[in-house]
């Protein structure tokens, strides 16, 4: 059992990150196990086509099977909304004692990869390498599909975020995982080993993620901000086919309503909200959504009994050319 202890200032200390790097890692256990991962079968017939089997050993050999992964490989978002250049910069930085301490706690009681002997013996050159691997890797196979995968990782912080401010901690961490449950200040997670953590003031950082389903992981080794990462809301439509993207819906939006309404989206907001904000009736909004939506420039979240709008990377593009 893994048990970790909030005390007030951790309480308020919660955030949330998304972190691309992290969908790295974890995309490469959905590649190896498909049949734990089978909602990812749409892609992993597209991966399994494009990917270098030099570029997974390395990767693989960093994730051993109900084992420690080094942490280094992924650490701990610092921003919100991270990118991957910036997540990769990250990793670069992390010192050589620290690479070689954690590659060599990955495999205790079993002799170290040939290919992970690098970490050990020029953990600089070799931790450039890595990043080189997961760039190419990066590039073929997650970015095609960020945008699908970010929508559904922000849809998911924007539910978290509007359940804090409804019921506190105690509301979040209700439905965030079956293993997971919040009791008088401790979260408790299932796990088959006993650690216990105390904040002591650091808080918690919360990663949604969409390739961790259907399992939840913790970070919880110094020197990196304890975390936890679990499977994001909605996961289970990621795949599914959307809407294609219509030129037409895209030439309706010639009007200063529409534009107005794409603009007013420089934070997620509902339709009433949209509609209080600049003086229409809500049902104009609405249809003002659906045509944007449509064209693939906003997406809605739906949190509770309420649907909140925020700007695609489309729909931001447009405005900044505009």
């Amino acid at each position: 059992m893994l048990v970790i202890q909030f005390g007030r200032a951790d309480l308020a200390n919660v955030r949330f990150a998304i972190s691309p790097l992290l969908e790295v890692h974890r995309s490469v256990r959905a590649l190896d196990d498909p049949a734990s991962r089978a909602l990812h079968l749409p892609w992993i017939r597209f991966a399994r086509d494009r990917v270098a089997g030099g570029d997974l050993a390395l990767l693989r050999a960093l994730q051993p099977r109900d084992a420690y992964t080094p942490d280094f490989v992924h650490p701990p978002p610092s921003s919100p909304l991270a990118q991957i250049d910036d997540e990769l910069g990250e990793m670069l930085a992390t010192p050589a004692d620290r690479i070689r301490a954690e590659v060599r706690f990955a495999y205790p009681d079993a002799p170290l990869p040939a290919i992970l002997q690098p970490f050990i013996d020029d953990p600089e050159a070799a931790v450039v390498q890595l990043a080189a691997v997961i760039r190419t890797y990066w590039e073929k196979l997650v970015a095609p599909h960020w945008e699908r995968l970010r929508m559904v990782l922000e849809g998911d912080v924007l539910y978290r975020a509007r359940e804090i401010a409804d019921g506190g901690e105690t509301l979040l961490f209700s439905d965030l995982h079956p293993e997971a449950w919040f009791d008088e200040g401790t979260l408790n997670v299932e796990k088959p080993w006993d650690e216990h953590v105390t904040l002591d003031g650091r808080g918690l950082l919360l990663v949604p993620s969409a390739f961790v389903w259907p399992n939840l992981a913790a970070i919880t080794e110094p020197p990196w901000q304890p975390t936890l990462i679990y499977p994001a809301r909605g996961v289970g439509t990621l795949w599914e086919p959307g809407t294609p993207v219509s030129s037409k819906a895209l030439a309706k939006l010639l009007g200063p309503r529409r534009a107005a309404v794409l603009t007013a989206l420089d934070s997620p907001r509902s339709t009433s909200e949209i509609a209080q904000r600049l003086g229409l009736s809500p049902a104009s909004v609405s249809q003002h959504l659906t045509v944007l939506r449509d064209a693939g420039l906003v997406h809605g979240h739906r949190v509770k009994r309420v649907v909140l709008y925020a700007r695609t990377p489309r729909g931001d593009g447009l405005l900044e050319a505009s």
